[in-house]
């Protein structure tokens, strides 16, 4: 039984579980986890866990098979093999580390600089980070190797100077994408200095890009310590697994375990840090929880129930139809949307019903959160992966598209039924051009030649009132305006002459004067296509100048519904009534309220007159002023 969605839900509830949580309930998370932690509490604990000194040497075991005393054996000078190994554990991981704070130190402030200023530090930043990146990184090291007299902390450092570019460049990419964001304009604004907003604002989007990162880089940092100990650099007492490696390479033909056990332990641990990365960072990518094993199970189990026909136990359907289905372009029946959160289900549309005819405008009204969007998302089955719907039937075109697999499914979009989306510019591919979009799924979709669905991209974007469209189809979005835009956009939904047009509050991105005009284009192109047109809106304006019925919605259900001639007249509902009185479309004009506010003011001087003050005068002078403004 799924909760309903009420106002007093907690909508951050599925993002309070923590990237380590979500991590660990992955099973490649989980695995590469528990090695490291295995490998960081051997490397702590490990006077304690060494059976002998990593230098004690006895000749008895030179060169020895793995015995109960020694379980790897003896290298070629007669020192335990494990013991070694374990030793070799800390230095690695100690090495490791250095190069990765060395980095974060380096690379982390100077990108942050770089992104946030811009200009001649960006410039100077990317020339250094250019400039270290183009040098032979091995032969640096061999050099500082020969005058510190192998000192590992040094080269370790050293290390991580050559390893600073990539966290550098990261840095400044994450905030290359952020620092113009109005929240960023507004920390500004406030008065906060750049330290402060570069510290508290713009740092945060960049830690979990770093996180991933430094998991990734600790990996690279033990391959080239590895790689400096196989060299002899870093003294020849150190019991690194580099040095073990280098040993056994010299005996490998006669005694090859003794290349395998080092080996291996550097190959595990890498391979941890990898697998550990990146699967951090699909984590730390998805922004939704992920289903449990038992929300997954329980949503077959309603679907199958539903595609069987058995009964759910679910509360009564809101809503009600005009038309027969076979005689409807679209009708919903008893839909239900739901969300997968970390507490469990939450339905946020709760059983509606609704139809369209051919030819008819229907619109769908109500505030935010209503439902309104979802409902038309679950008719183009564009649902995230975390929601899932269940409806009695969805009749689209005559057949119930309920029956119909994904793909089936997915074949009626751009067929039978076209999108309009909410915001324009956010909807082109800026990589591509107008006329690229145009056609790509006239060609992919319908089949048609090159020369024939460019023809029919010029049309159609004439067709929307586009003053030169041979211009537009070499543009690309960001040349455009918002208005052009959505007209681009109307004109790819019915370049295929959809029997169904979907608009998800087309006009709210644009400002007056255009929200008329894709109106005004939307209902010629309806009229002139006999399309169902369904448009979903908050503003009860647009519903009473293109509408032929309205659905009104509020949490997830249909509050009323009927032709909008009688709902504006009569409306039964409350809540109806209210979403229309708070439509500026019927509300006073600012000379009617002058006039009111004369007869007032001059009622209010009649019962107490001040002496020497002329209310009319004063009403007159302040009604002329507004009037000069409003004329300015």
């Amino acid at each position: 039984m799924t909760s309903p969605l009420t106002e007093n839900i907690d909508t951050r509830a599925g993002r309070r579980g923590s990237v380590f949580v979500r991590l660990l309930k992955r099973p490649a998370g989980a695995i590469s986890f528990g090695i490291l932690v295995l490998i960081v509490l051997v490397a702590v604990f490990a006077p304690l866990l060494a059976p002998y000194d990593p230098n004690f040497v006895d000749l008895s075991i030179t060169r020895a098979l793995p015995s109960p005393e020694h379980p790897l054996g003896g290298d070629t000078t007669g020192r335990d093999v494990l013991s070694r190994l374990i030793w070799g554990t800390q230095i690695t991981l100690w090495g490791a580390l250095v190069a990765i704070v060395t980095s974060l130190v380096i690379g982390v402030p100077s990108g942050l600089a770089a992104g946030y200023f811009g200009g001649a530090t960006d410039r100077i930043g990317t020339w250094i980070s250019d400039a270290v990146q183009s040098v032979p990184g091995m032969i640096i090291l061999l050099i500082v190797g020969a005058n510190t007299g192998n000192d590992f902390n040094l080269l370790m450092v050293t290390v991580g100077v050559f390893m600073a570019p990539g966290y550098f460049r990261l840095t400044r990419a994450t905030v290359l994408a952020v620092r113009n964001e109005a929240y960023v304009d507004a920390a500004k604004v406030s008065g906060l200095s750049h330290a402060r907003i570069m510290g508290r604002h713009v740092i945060r989007p960049v830690v979990a890009p770093i996180v991933i990162q430094s998991a990734l880089t600790a990996g690279m940092a033990m391959g080239m310590q590895a790689g400096l100990q196989f060299l002899g650099i870093g003294g020849g007492t150190t019991p690194g697994w580099g040095a073990a490696m280098n040993e056994g390479f010299r005996v490998m033909r006669t005694d090859p375990l003794l290349l395998l056990w080092p080996s291996l332990a550097l190959g595990i641990s890498i391979a941890a840090l990898a697998v550990l990365g990146s699967t951090l960072a699909d984590v730390v990518s998805v922004t939704a929880p992920l289903p449990s094993r038992k929300a997954r199970r329980a949503r077959r189990a309603a679907e199958r129930a539903a595609a069987s026909g058995e009964p759910l136990a679910v509360t009564a359907s809101t809503g009600a139809v005009a038309h027969a289905a076979v005689d409807s372009a679209v009708q919903i029946e008893n839909l239900r949307v739901r969300y997968e959160t970390a507490d469990g289900e939450v339905e946020v549309v709760h059983g509606i019903t609704l139809d369209v005819a051919p030819g008819e405008v229907l619109g769908i009204v109500g505030e935010s959160g209503s439902g309104k969007s979802q409902t038309v998302f679950s008719v183009l089955d564009l649902l995230p992966k975390t929601g899932s719907y269940t409806a009695d039937a969805i009749w689209i075109g005559g057949e119930d598209v309920t029956a119909l697999g994904r793909r089936d499914r997915a074949r009626l979009l751009g067929r039978e039924i076209g999108y309009v989306p909410q915001e324009p510019m956010t909807n082109l591919d800026p990589s591509f051009t107008i006329g690229h979009q145009l056609t790509e799924p006239l060609r992919a979709v319908h089949g048609m030649s090159r020369a024939d669905a460019k023809a029919r991209a010029l049309a159609m974007l004439e067709r929307v009132g586009i003053a030169d469209p041979p211009r537009v189809m070499r543009s690309y979005p960001h040349e455009l305006s918002g208005g052009m835009a959505q007209r681009v956009l109307i004109a790819g939904a019915i370049a295929a002459k959809p029997s169904v047009l979907v608009a998800d509050e087309p006009t709210t991105a644009l400002d007056v004067t255009v929200q008329a005009e894709v109106l005004e284009l939307l209902r010629e192109l309806q009229q002139e296509y006999r399309m169902a047109l369904v448009i979903v809106t908050h503003n009860f304006g647009v519903v009473a100048d293109i509408c032929d019925r309205v659905v009104v919605m509020r949490h997830g259900s249909i509050v009323e519904i009927g032709e909008v001639a009688q709902l504006f007249s009569a409306p039964e509902e409350p809540y109806t009534r209210e979403l229309i009185a708070a439509s500026l479309d019927g509300a006073e004009s600012r000379a009617e309220l002058d006039r009111a506010f004369a007869l007032t003011g001059s009622a209010v001087a009649a019962d107490d007159p001040t002496p020497g003050t002329s209310t009319t005068d004063t009403t007159d002078a302040s009604t002329e002023a507004d009037r000069k403004e409003v004329r300015a």
